[in-house]
C-alpha cells in the first residue's frame, strides 16, 4: 500500500515538474518571439526608410524653389532620424556600425542646416548640389545592400536572435548572412568623410568622441570585481560574476553581477578608469520609510562617494516607492545638461537601486564659456508673453543637431501646465520647449 502511495506521489511530482518546465519553456519562447518580432520590424522599417530617403534626396535635386526645398530637406532630416532610431533597436552593439550611423547623422545635420536658412537669399551652392548628388548616389548603394540583406532574410527565414548570439559569442562567429550584409553596408560608407558634406557642414558638426575624456589607467578583473563590490555596497562574502565586453563595444567594460535569495544586481564598469557606467539592483521595494528629500540626500552622498563633484540636483520623481533623481554638472553657475547622471533610491531603506552615468562620462569636460550676446532680459522677451516665468537660469543644452549651445533657461506656467523653455543666449532663437510632467519636483541643491 505504501509503495503504491509513493508511486502516486512520485508520479504527481513528475507531472508537476513537467508542467512547470513546459510553462517555463513557453514563457521563454514567448520572450524570444517578441524580441525577434521587434528586431524584424526595426530592420524592415530601416530598409523602408532608406528607400524613402534615397527617393527624397533624388527629388530634392529636381527642385528649384524655397517653398519646395525647405520642406523636402526637413523631411530628409526626419527620415534620417527614423532610420537612426531603427538602427538603435537592432542587436548591433558589438558589431562596428558607427560609420553608417555617422553617415545618417551627417545627412540629417546637412539637410536640417540647409533647410532652416533663408534659401531665397542664400540658395544652394554648386558645391552643396554636388553634395546632394553624392548623397543620392551613396544612399542608393546603402539601399541596394539593405535590400539584398532583406531578400536573404525573407528567402531563408533568417533570425535576428542568431545574430545576437553570434555577436555575443566569444568565439569567432560563423558565417552569418545578416552580419556579412551589414559589414558590407559599413564598408560602403567607410570612405565618405565629413568634409564631403561641403562648407555648410564642415567644422560645424559635433564629432562623436564617446567617452573621450575618461581618465585613469585600465583596470584588471580583480580591480573591477572590487569596484563592483564597492558600487553595490556589498560585503566580501557575496560572490560577484564578471565578464568583459567584446571588441565592438563603444567603450570596453566589465559586466558584474550577483544573485542572492532576495535580490540581484548588475553593473557595467569601464575598463579605463574603472568608472560605473550603469548599475541596477532588482528586489521588492516595501512601503516608504524615508521621504523623497531624504532619498535625495542618500543619492547625493552616493555620488560624492564616487568622487563626482560640482553636481546640482534639478529634478526628482517618485515611482512605486522608488525615488528617481537627475543631477547635472554645474560650471561657473551654468548648468550643463549633457553632463547628466540619474540615480534611483529605494525609499524603504535608502538603498541605491539604479545608476546611469553614461551621458556624464561621454560628455564631461571643462568648457570655456564666452559672454552671451543677449542679456537675460532680452532673452526673456523672446518667451511667449502668456507664460508666467517663475525661475530663470543659464544652461548648456544640445540642439536638434546634437550640438551644445549656451541658452537662457526659463521655468514658467501656462494655465495649469509648467514648461521649461530654452532661448539661445547668442541668437535669441527658441531652442527647446519642454512640458514638465505632474509629480516632478525641481531642486537647486548643489553638491
Amino acid at each position: 500500500m505504501i509503495r503504491w502511495i509513493a508511486i502516486v506521489v512520485l508520479s504527481i511530482g513528475l507531472i508537476g515538474v513537467g508542467i512547470w518546465g513546459y510553462q517555463e519553456n513557453q514563457e521563454k519562447n514567448a520572450v524570444l518571439i517578441q524580441a525577434e518580432n521587434n528586431y524584424q520590424r526595426s530592420f524592415h522599417d530601416l530598409s523602408y526608410y532608406m528607400d524613402l530617403l534615397h527617393d527624397k534626396i533624388g527629388t530634392t535635386l529636381a527642385m528649384n524653389t524655397k517653398e519646395q526645398l525647405s520642406p523636402q530637406l526637413i523631411e530628409i532630416w526626419r527620415l534620417t532620424s527614423q532610420a537612426q532610431g531603427d538602427v538603435g533597436q537592432l542587436p548591433l552593439t558589438l558589431l562596428p556600425f558607427n560609420k553608417t550611423e555617422e553617415f545618417l547623422s551627417n545627412i540629417g545635420k546637412f539637410s536640417y542646416r540647409t533647410a532652416v536658412r533663408d534659401l531665397e537669399n542664400e540658395p544652394l551652392s554648386d558645391e552643396e548640389v554636388n553634395t546632394l548628388k553624392e548623397l543620392y548616389k551613396k544612399s542608393g548603394e546603402i539601399e541596394k545592400e539593405l535590400r539584398n540583406v532583406q531578400n536573404m532574410v525573407l528567402k531563408n527565414n533568417l533570425r535576428w536572435m542568431d545574430v545576437q548570439l553570434a555577436l555575443a559569442s566569444d568565439d569567432e562567429p560563423a558565417d552569418n548572412t545578416i552580419i556579412d550584409g551589414f559589414k558590407t553596408v559599413e564598408k560602403t560608407v567607410g570612405g565618405y568623410e565629413e568634409g564631403d558634406f561641403g562648407p555648410t557642414f564642415t567644422g560645424m558638426s559635433k564629432e562623436n568622441h564617446d567617452y573621450r575624456n575618461l581618465q585613469g589607467d585600465e583596470i584588471s578583473e580583480d580591480k573591477a570585481r572590487k569596484q563592483a563590490r564597492k558600487f553595490f555596497e556589498l560585503d566580501d562574502q557575496t560572490e560577484i560574476s564578471l565578464t568583459k565586453s567584446g571588441d565592438g563595444a563603444t567603450v570596453p567594460f566589465y559586466s558584474g553581477s550577483y544573485q542572492t535569495n532576495e535580490k540581484s544586481g548588475y553593473v557595467d564598469i569601464s575598463v579605463k578608469g574603472g568608472y560605473p557606467l550603469s548599475l541596477m539592483v532588482n528586489r521588492e521595494v516595501k512601503e516608504p520609510t524615508i521621504s523623497l528629500y531624504e532619498g535625495m540626500e542618500k543619492a547625493t552622498k552616493y555620488l560624492k562617494g564616487l568622487d563626482i563633484n560640482n553636481m546640482v540636483l534639478f529634478q526628482s520623481s517618485q515611482y512605486d516607492n522608488v525615488g528617481v533623481y537627475s543631477f547635472l554638472y554645474k560650471q561657473d553657475d551654468i548648468r550643463v545638461y549633457p553632463d547628466s547622471i540619474q540615480i534611483k533610491v529605494a525609499l524603504d531603506n535608502g538603498e541605491i537601486l539604479g545608476l546611469s552615468t553614461r551621458e556624464y562620462l561621454k560628455n564631461h569636460q571643462e568648457r570655456n564659456f564666452e559672454k552671451p550676446a543677449l542679456t537675460k532680459e532680452e532673452a526673456r522677451d523672446k518667451v511667449n508673453p502668456n507664460v508666467k516665468i517663475q525661475e530663470e537660469s543659464i544652461a548648456v543644452i544640445e540642439d536638434k543637431l546634437g550640438e551644445e549651445v549656451l541658452a537662457y533657461e526659463f521655468l514658467g506656467t501656462l494655465g495649469d501646465d509648467t514648461y521649461r523653455i530654452f532661448i539661445n543666449a547668442n541668437t535669441g532663437v527658441e531652442v527647446q520647449v519642454e512640458k514638465l510632467k505632474i509629480g516632478e519636483d525641481r531642486f537647486n541643491n548643489e553638491m
